[in-house]
């Protein structure tokens, strides 16, 4: 069960974020060949981030640089499907430059965060996910009933239905949260505690904005939706044709 759009167009073209996806798959592609090579640890040596590293006062540079690195396809698709389904609407409303501002403090953050939460780790850590989880925070905040399509897929069976963000997002954070508390991380997996913080931090730095659109006001003016016409969606049925039975 995963994202595939949202109902909330925005108001011009989101040049940042585009900006954003290409440099990600650009740098993920430069290096994608080695993936299944021991020269992969030489390029994650120098550009990811390393926490056992920082705690030696080494490989700071890693916590801003490791943000455009990616670890495989689907962690690359994944990411910028994220980026791609929330980052334009934090972008329309904070404004080109201060989305940027906002998206590499939010990575920081939450780069910082899984430091902390792991300080002598060896394993490097990869990943827009943090920057991302930033962006989502922020969606929630402004657009809690913002409604997204889910793909929904069980077997062969699969259905793309609505649901509002808050859920969506609500119940990705609390995995996150779960996750760190409950599954041990120190052989290598999944950076839980990178994306909460990275989810919190991008909450705490889109609250001045939220603010000065009038804070609960704004909810209350929009009850929570995005403050123009949602985009609708029309789904068609399949041209397969039925095979009787007999």
């Amino acid at each position: 069960m995963f994202p595939i759009r949202d109902h909330n167009p925005s108001g011009r073209t989101p040049f940042v974020t585009y900006a954003l996806i290409a440099l990600n798959v650009g740098i993920f592609l430069s290096y994608q060949h080695l993936l299944n090579s021991n020269e992969i640890l030489r390029v994650y040596f120098d550009w990811a981030m390393i926490p056992a590293r920082m705690s030696d006062g080494e490989g700071w540079s890693g916590l801003f640089t490791s943000m455009f690195m990616h670890g495989g396809w689907m962690h690359i698709a994944g990411n910028m499907l994220f980026l791609f389904i929330f980052g334009d609407n934090m972008e329309d409303e904070m404004g080109h430059v201060p989305f940027l501002v906002f998206y590499l403090a939010a990575g920081l953050a939450a780069g910082l965060i899984h430091f902390i939460s792991e300080p002598y780790s060896q394993i490097p850590t990869v990943g827009a996910s943090g920057a991302i989880a930033g962006v989502m925070g922020g969606y929630l905040l402004l657009f809690p009933k913002a409604k997204v399509d889910i793909l929904f897929i069980f077997i062969v069976f699969f259905r793309i239905f609505p649901i509002p963000a808050w859920i969506m997002l609500g119940l990705w954070f609390g995995l996150q949260v779960f996750n760190g508390v409950v599954v041990d991380t120190s052989a290598g997996g999944v950076a839980y505690w990178a994306h909460a913080g990275g989810f919190i931090a991008g909450i705490v730095l889109t609250a001045p904005l939220w603010l000065r659109l009038g804070g609960t006001a704004f909810w209350d003016r929009t009850e929570g939706h995005p403050p123009h016409p949602e985009a609708k969606y029309t789904l068609t049925r399949s041209s397969i044709p039925k095979v009787p039975r007999r």
